[in-house]
């Protein structure tokens, strides 16, 4: 009862809000929808963050946005509140509640100096790279 109160004082009370059935792919198809917004208001440190990788579905009604350092984790967590409002007045439903949290597996990003290592790292992936490289007689060192 003391939360239902707390809510109140603030002028969210949740009970009276709606609670309507979503799908993730209007999840997904709102992700995209606001992350163009942001990058349409200069917020290009939010946009990339949010195209990098789609929500991930939490528990209940809850969804993650990882972040890859703690400088986009700062500045997305001052405009998180807007977010979460968006999401909640979009599916209709003002149980979504959307988290971050810092990727603790971060993708090491490799600079490869020459077209050779390149084609050589890619075709550790897909070994075809191989046969079309010698059909087409391709030159890979440029």
């Amino acid at each position: 009862m003391e939360k239902q109160e707390e809510n109140q004082t603030q002028g969210t009370y949740i009970g009276n809000q709606p609670k309507e059935d979503y799908s993730f792919d209007q999840v997904k198809m709102l992700w995209r929808r606001f992350a163009f917004e942001m990058k349409e208001r200069g917020m290009e440190t939010f946009y990339n963050a949010m195209i990098k990788r789609e929500p991930i579905r939490a528990e209940n009604e809850q969804f993650k946005m990882l972040l890859d350092n703690q400088i986009q984790h700062d500045y997305i967590t001052t405009h998180l509140q807007d977010m979460n409002a968006y999401f909640r007045k979009e599916l209709k439903n003002y149980n979504v509640q959307i988290c971050l949290e810092l990727n603790d597996k971060p993708e090491e990003e490799t600079k490869y100096l020459t077209g050779k290592d390149k084609f050589q790292a890619l075709a550790r992936k897909n070994p075809n790279l191989h046969t079309l490289k010698n059909m087409f007689n391709l030159d890979v060192e440029y």
